[in-house]
């Protein structure tokens, strides 16, 4: 397997190897160990089957079922992004976040599959949240280090629920559910529990309010934060090409789908992982 490194901060583009059937333990240890390495794994050109991809998922941890986004009765882990070509809205994962972060245990990470691409657009940004946190300034470092966070699931309650028209995949996502309104807290800054490196734990989608401060308090605070977090020289972007497999460490970056491909119709096939305990994180 060759490494690639497509940014000088993360991300990777592996080759010279074959994800498309079985994978050996050998190999399953070489993927894993990218991932904690790199955060953001690229293997391009090789088409996957639903098999195929639930296979590769299962290399990271069980393959769960979003409770927002649920996939067909069939495989109903596996998530299909879609947006026509005729649609006008905002695109699903438009905005930056952290996959699910509002649960209690919210997903590993993904695997996010490219069938239908656009000419041109439609690309994934990526922020290293690990980046973030080792240039971010000693007083937010202070401030957020061994602090907690509460997360809520903005666009699938009720109380921020965004208006009808603004909403993605309408016809394939759960909303106006009252328990993703409901606070939960998790580390600020997490320990990755392989390499060692501290990162960032915040999005702007699902973090609300830093424990023992107000809405209102916190709010400029994690603007701050995000704004340094998104910083280009902590960010990649990642142009999709057909058969194009992303990999990425949904506790230690943020991604952003970029919605700039009006007139065309992308479609990507995602599953995501099983996390850990947020203890294992937080040490």
């Amino acid at each position: 397997m060759d490494i690639r490194r497509i940014t000088g901060a993360f991300g990777a583009e592996l080759t010279g190897l074959d994800v498309t059937g079985p994978i050996s333990d050998d190999l399953a240890a070489a993927l894993r160990q990218a991932l904690a390495d790199h955060l953001v794994i690229v293997i391009p050109d090789q088409p996957l089957t639903v098999e195929a991809q639930r296979r590769l998922a299962r290399v990271f941890g069980p393959a769960e079922v979003n409770p927002y986004a649920p996939g067909p009765p069939e495989a109903p882990e596996m998530t299909h992004v879609v947006k026509e070509a005729h649609e006008r809205t905002g695109v699903f994962g438009g905005g930056w976040h952290t996959d699910l972060s509002f649960l209690d245990t919210p997903p590993g990470g993904s695997v996010l599959h490219g069938i239908d691409i656009p000419p041109q657009g439609g690309d994934t940004m990526f922020a290293s949240q690990q980046a973030a946190w080792e240039t971010l300034p000693d007083p937010l470092k202070s401030l957020l280090d061994g602090a907690r966070v509460a997360h809520v699931g903005k666009p699938y309650g009720i109380r921020w629920a965004p208006p009808l028209e603004e909403q993605a995949m309408k016809r394939s996502t759960k909303r106006g559910d009252p328990d993703a309104d409901r606070e939960r807290w998790h580390p600020a800054v997490l320990t990755h529990p392989v390499t060692g490196r501290k990162g960032l734990f915040l999005n702007p989608t699902y973090a609300l309010r830093i424990e023992g401060m107000s809405e209102e308090a916190s709010q400029p605070i994690l603007a701050q934060v995000q704004a340094h977090a998104t910083l280009p020289e902590h960010t990649l972007r990642l142009r999709w090409h057909p058969g194009m497999t992303a990999i990425w460490d949904n506790y230690a970056t943020q991604h952003y789908a970029i919605n700039d491909y009006h007139g065309h119709r992308r479609e990507m096939r995602r599953v995501v992982f099983g996390g850990r305990d947020m203890a294992d994180w937080a040490a």
